[in-house]
C-alpha cells in the first residue's frame, strides 16, 4: 500500500481472529520498522519482548491483563510488549553520535565532530539531562512513541490488525523480567483482524483548526477543502464512523467468538 492509504485504514483493532497465527516474518517486519524510526543522539531506547500469547502461561496472562484490556488479550494471537530503557545513554556515553559523524549524518558544517561529542554534547548535555529522571523520560519516551507508531503501521502495511494498550507497568516488569531502569510502555497486540477493515468506520477526531495553528495560538490553520479531497481520493481519509452495519457486525462477531454482549 501507499503510505497515505496505510494511514487511512490504521484503527485500533480489538477483533482478532483468535487462532490464525502471524508468520514470523511479519513480526520481523514490525520490528524492522520500528528501529528505523528517527531517534534523539541516536540512542534508541525502545525495547520490545515478543510472545505468543499461547505460550504465556495463564497465571502470567491474568497478571497481564486489565479492565480495559483483558478480552482483546486474549484474542490477539501475538504480544509485543514495549519498553524503554533508560540506562542507554550512560552505557553507549556518545558512541552512536560518533557513529553519525563517521557516517557523514552530523556534518562538519554543522559544528558537528568527534570532539564535540566527546567534550560537549555528552558530558554537558547528555549525561547531566540522564539526572533529570521527569525531562529524561518525556524525551525518550517521545521517541518510543514515534518508533512505536512506526511499528504499527507496519502491521497494517502488512495485512494485519493491531491496537496499542498500556498495561500495568509494575506487573509487566515482573512478568518479563526487565532490568530495573526499563520503564513498561505499551503492549501492542497483533493478529489477523476478524472484522472488517473498516471497523465500523474512521474514527471521529476534533475539528482540524482547534488542534494547529499558524504563527500564534490565535491564528487556527487554516484547512484546505481541496487538500482534503486529494487525501480522501489517495484513500488516507476515509468514510467516519459509524459505517452502517457497525452494530449488526459487533453483533456477529460476539456470536462468532463466544463474546459477551
Amino acid at each position: 500500500m501507499e503510505f497515505k492509504e496505510v494511514v487511512g485504514r490504521r484503527r485500533s483493532i480489538r477483533f482478532f481472529e483468535p487462532d490464525k497465527p502471524v508468520e514470523r516474518e511479519k513480526i520481523q517486519v514490525i520490528l524492522e520498522t520500528a528501529r528505523l524510526a528517527s531517534c534523539a543522539v541516536n540512542a534508541h531506547w525502545l525495547r520490545a519482548i515478543v510472545v505468543d500469547r499461547d505460550k504465556i502461561p495463564p497465571d502470567k496472562l491474568n497478571q497481564l491483563k486489565t479492565p480495559v484490556a483483558a478480552l482483546t488479550l486474549d484474542l490477539a494471537p501475538v504480544h509485543i510488549y514495549f519498553f524503554c530503557d533508560l540506562g542507554v545513554v550512560k552505557r553507549i556515553k556518545g558512541s552512536r553520535l560518533r557513529e553519525l559523524v563517521d557516517a557523514g549524518a552530523l556534518a562538519p558544517t554543522h559544528g558537528w565532530s568527534h570532539k564535540f561529542v566527546d567534550e560537549f554534547v555528552y558530558p554537558q548535555i547528555l549525561e547531566p539531562m540522564t539526572n533529570n529522571l521527569q525531562g529524561y523520560l518525556a524525551a525518550a519516551m517521545a521517541d518510543c512513541g514515534g518508533a512505536a507508531q512506526n511499528a504499527l503501521l507496519a502491521a497494517f502495511d502488512e495485512g494485519l490488525g493491531a491496537c496499542l494498550n498500556t498495561p500495568n507497568p509494575v506487573l509487566t516488569k515482573q512478568v518479563f523480567d526487565v532490568p530495573d531502569d526499563w520503564v513498561s510502555l505499551w503492549v501492542m497486540l497483533v493478529g489477523y483482524p476478524a472484522e472488517s477493515w473498516e471497523a465500523g468506520g474512521q474514527r471521529p477526531r476534533p475539528p482540524f483548526e482547534e488542534l494547529y495553528y499558524e504563527g500564534d495560538i490565535n491564528t487556527p490553520f487554516k484547512r484546505d477543502p481541496g487538500v482534503v479531497e486529494k487525501l480522501k481520493a489517495s484513500k488516507m481519509i476515509t468514510a467516519p464512523a459509524p459505517l452502517p452495519g457497525r452494530r449488526q457486525e459487533i453483533l456477529q462477531l460476539a456470536e462468532r467468538l463466544n463474546l459477551p454482549m
